[in-house]
């Protein structure tokens, strides 16, 4: 899917396409954290990012699709967060090394080649000490949970995450759980979590 492609499935909703509500793994992840400078690679509307400059984040925040972009920008003036939002794509465009203090890759699914170089990017990114966390639906999520993507190829999994951030120690590399309501049910869909850190 091209950003034209996402451009259009933003616009042809009134209301924000996901929650306005930050990923619970990316909250459990980042708690702890002492705020400095963040880069939220593919950030579509911006959940994670304005809940992370409410939290005194600096946060710069890339997706490719220049509606949603607007889009992270209204409820990050209605809160009175800055953030530095930038249309860019996040495979082409390497952020730059020893930089943040903090990267978040969230959702973002691409054919390996594609992915490794953005992991890539995000390890390269982080100064020392500095910590990544990579959230996405998990290739087991065809057979044992609901939503997400149904192409195998770019369906995440602990262990190639880990393998594209050689260098880190991993804190945590599992397949989660994570409830979700569909038709009034709760049900589970099944994610990647993976948090690394730099040496300091």
């Amino acid at each position: 899917m091209d950003s034209s492609e996402w451009d259009a499935r933003y616009a042809a909703s009134t209301e924000l396409v996901w929650t306005a509500e930050p990923n619970r793994f990316v909250v459990e992840a980042i708690a702890d954290l002492p705020p400095g400078d963040a880069l939220d690679l593919a950030a579509g509307e911006g959940r994670n990012a304005v809940w992370l400059a409410g939290r005194g984040w600096r946060v710069t925040a890339v997706d490719f699709s220049p509606v949603a972009v607007a889009r992270g920008r209204e409820p990050a003036a209605r809160r009175g967060v800055p953030v530095d939002w930038r249309v860019g794509d996040v495979t082409a465009d390497a952020p730059e090394p020893g930089r943040y203090d903090l990267v978040l890759v969230a959702y973002l699914h691409l054919p390996p080649a594609a992915l490794a170089t953005v992991l890539a990017g995000a390890r390269d990114a982080l100064r020392p000490g500095g910590t990544v966390v990579v959230v996405g639906h998990d290739r087991a999520n065809l057979e044992g949970g609901v939503g997400g993507p149904r192409e195998p190829a770019i369906l995440l999994t602990p262990e190639e995450v880990t393998a594209g951030l050689d260098g880190l120690r991993v804190r945590r590399a599992e397949t989660a759980r994570r409830p979700v309501t569909v038709d009034g049910d709760t049900v589970d869909a099944l994610d990647t979590v993976v948090v690394a850190t730099r040496a300091a």
